[in-house]
């Protein structure tokens, strides 16, 4: 009987119920998960409760993920994801297309800069450019769809919860760095995607050159803003120093032993973007301690939900991983036959439909481990089953109709809602759930060493 599975099951179900019907917070909806999952241990369910969670204390992913947290909050706090904004504003304002041309980029920085919140995203980059756009002539529901369509690069471009949760469920299969380039490569075709789409609107919907665009320049733009630019070598350093030429070069120098992967990606990028951005936009942190006080308070209220969600996630899987999941997934697999295609297809599939209510941290959550596994288990090679995932994850954003980011961009344009789905799944939802399972059989090129 596969007890795990059953457990995985009922595990999905209470978080779906908890989060979806009864319309509660997702980090009740993951203790009340993890706390479904115990009774299949049986009369070892105090024990195995016990040691699942002091494993989950010992994980690095949960530490990372409170770093990336308040990063997220720090750089919105001192202005410096506007100063970014309002350079690709003065950049590409007077550009056919522009404003959509900026949600484009502004939400692919917004998802390597700020964490990676699909409803976050679409509300800060569609409340500049959404009433833009509809002032410049697009159309209500294509403006709305755009923004919402876009808000999915929040998990697609490193770092977010979402990556920080697989490369735990990873374990020794895959490292950090190869994560994060992967998965900056996988969001790079992702935003290849959306200009090539945007392009097409445009040409489509006859959108003209906005002739009154009277927003900042871009000389205006970066002659106050230019030192934003610089947050991006917090992510660049890091990166550089543990792949690539340099990283050859220093430790072919002898001087920095056989490898620099040691240097921990998901800890060193927040503290380095937090440093930098406290250089540059010095003028907007506190004088006082008590303003440092009411700072650092500020940033309470974000820890709570993302830190027990995925604390009591990661103890979740440590449960199921000792009920036997991956021997259970195992004896489906292996007796399956199906091409592999078509497996990655159907668990592709899965993802998408679990994405649709469920945020992509909490899709993932529930689905990622055994996902994983069932791919892994099918020769899909580890690195490029982490990547695929959470591509497929990344469609939260656009799946209607439950996504939090198709009413936050609709509340900004003005446009109905059930005007967005069709357009949504045709454009969005289809095509990335595509290029995941490209990505997962190894026809798309993504770096894997």
């Amino acid at each position: 009987m596969p007890t795990a599975l059953i457990a995985l099951a009922v595990f999905i179900t209470v978080i779906v119920v908890w989060n979806v019907v009864v319309k509660r917070n997702m980090g009740e909806a993951m203790i009340l998960g993890f706390l479904s999952t115990l009774p299949f241990a049986g009369l070892d369910a105090p024990a195995v409760a016990v040691e699942s969670m002091v494993d989950a204390t010992e994980s690095e992913v949960l530490y990372a993920a409170a770093g990336f947290v308040f990063m997220t909050y720090f750089v919105e706090r001192v202005g410096v994801i506007d100063k970014l904004v309002s350079i690709l504003s003065g950049a590409l304002g007077r550009v056919r297309g522009g404003p959509a041309f900026v949600d484009v980029v502004a939400s692919g920085l917004m998802g390597a800069l700020a964490g990676g919140s699909n409803t976050g995203n679409a509300a800060a980059s569609g409340s500049i450019t959404g009433p833009w756009m509809v002032r410049s002539g697009w159309k209500q529901s294509r403006a709305a769809t755009v923004i919402a369509g876009n808000a999915g690069l929040g998990a697609a471009v490193p770092p977010s919860a979402s990556m920080i949760i697989m490369i735990g469920f990873a374990g020794t299969m895959v490292t950090t760095s190869q994560v994060y380039v992967a998965l900056l490569v996988a969001g790079l075709y992702q935003v290849l995607w959306r200009v090539a789409l945007t392009l097409w609107f445009v040409r489509r919907d006859g959108v003209h050159r906005e002739a009154d665009h009277d927003s900042n320049t871009l000389r205006a733009a970066l002659a106050t803003g230019w030192p934003s630019m610089l947050i991006i070598l917090g992510a660049l350093i890091p990166i550089f120093l543990t792949v690539g030429p340099l990283s050859d070069a220093l430790v072919a120098s002898g001087n920095y032993g056989e490898s620099l992967d040691e240097i921990s990606l998901i800890v060193w990028i927040p503290v380095l973007i937090i440093a930098i951005s406290a250089i540059v936009a010095w003028r907007e942190l506190p004088r006082t301690l008590r303003g440092w006080a009411e700072f650092m308070a500020g940033s309470v209220p974000h820890f709570f939900t993302i830190g027990v969600l995925l604390y009591f996630a990661i103890s979740a899987s440590e449960v199921l991983d000792r009920l036997g999941l991956a021997e259970d997934v195992d004896s489906i697999v292996s007796g399956l036959d199906i091409p592999v295609w078509l497996l990655v297809t159907l668990v592709g599939a899965l993802v998408v439909l679990v994405a649709g209510p469920l945020s992509s941290t909490a899709t993932l959550s529930a689905v990622g481990q055994v996902s994983l596994v069932t791919l892994v288990g099918a020769g899909v090679n580890p690195l490029l089953a982490v990547i695929a995932l959470l591509i497929f994850a990344s469609t939260e954003g656009a799946s209607p109709p439950a996504s939090g980011s198709i009413f936050v961009a609709c509340g900004i344009t003005g446009a109905k809602p059930e005007s967005t789905f069709v357009p949504l799944i045709i454009y969005y939802v289809l095509p990335i759930t595509a290029l995941g399972v490209l990505v997962a059989l190894g026809i798309i090129p993504i770096p894997i060493t």
